[in-house]
């Protein structure tokens, strides 16, 4: 997310958020993507999250547990972005988080035309260390694939399986069964090494002066389309429990969610139309 963030290590309410993201921390990579802020089952929906001139909507899956890894297949799409602003996008991911949810590795894909220079979709992994921002496809990613690999196009209009695995004490990213690369897990100095929170989503960034925006959230279908993008075969691994994903939307007038089970759920949108 241009001068936003992606999958941030949100806190429970949005003034934690706003604490754990300082000025500081956003000067070190305005890139950096963010997780929804948590949210009690079944609590209404809030709207977007905004802090620092940007917004963020959200449609996701969450599961609070103990966990050394999860996955998921998704629909990969290419949303509209809204042409006429800058600094908006559309994605779609897989995190997993400590406790505090201030350690996080994350996988998805993305169709963020400043971050990739084009508005396709492309694979992309990122980390934070103590809520402290990292960079997309780097800073500290060590690639060990030569097919697959961070920032890629991917083709849209498939479905592929996206994996976050602790492996000896790295976290390590596989896309579709393949490993693309780890995480080494001395980055979090060895305290990092399994998650209690996963979440599966759908994001659109958006100017604080777009928002609400008419940027796409997944294929640009509402969540209640049976042709809308979908988030499925939701899995943990070595984990204290069984999946059982609960959905929350931001915005659900802009973009929502369907056909919901404990491992499944459809989602998107298209914002306030075409734009």
């Amino acid at each position: 997310m241009r001068r936003s963030m992606s999958l941030a290590a949100a806190l429970a309410t949005a003034a934690g958020a706003l604490a754990l993201f300082s000025p500081s921390a956003q000067a070190a990579d305005a890139a950096a993507p963010s997780v929804p802020p948590t949210s009690a089952a079944g609590t209404a929906a809030t709207g977007p999250t905004c802090w620092f001139g940007a917004c963020f909507d959200y449609v996701y899956g969450r599961q609070h547990t103990d966990t050394a890894g999860a996955s998921i297949r998704m629909e990969v799409a290419d949303p509209q972005v809204n042409p006429a602003q800058t600094g908006e996008h559309s994605l779609q991911e897989l995190s997993l988080q400590d406790t505090a949810q201030q350690s996080t590795v994350e996988v998805g894909w993305t169709v963020d035309p400043e971050l990739n220079g084009d508005r396709q979709p492309h694979l992309f992994v990122y980390h934070w260390v103590d809520g402290q921002t990292s960079c997309y496809n780097g800073c500290g990613f060590v690639p060990v694939s030569k097919t697959i690999t961070a920032g890629m196009p991917l083709q849209a209009g498939r479905k592929a399986d996206f994996a976050i695995r602790n492996i000896d004490g790295d976290w390590w990213i596989l896309y579709n069964h393949t490993k693309v690369g780890y995480f080494p897990g001395s980055l979090w100095n060895g305290t990092y090494q399994r998650a209690q929170v996963v979440t599966a989503f759908g994001e659109v960034a958006e100017n604080e002066t777009d928002s609400p925006s008419c940027t796409d959230m997944g294929n640009g279908r509402p969540g209640s389309d049976q042709h809308a993008s979908s988030i499925g075969d939701f899995r943990l691994y070595a984990a204290a429990d069984k999946p059982q994903l609960t959905v929350t939307a931001s915005s659900p007038q802009y973009y929502g969610y369907g056909k919901v089970k404990r491992n499944s759920f459809r989602l998107g949108g298209p914002g306030t139309g075409a734009c």
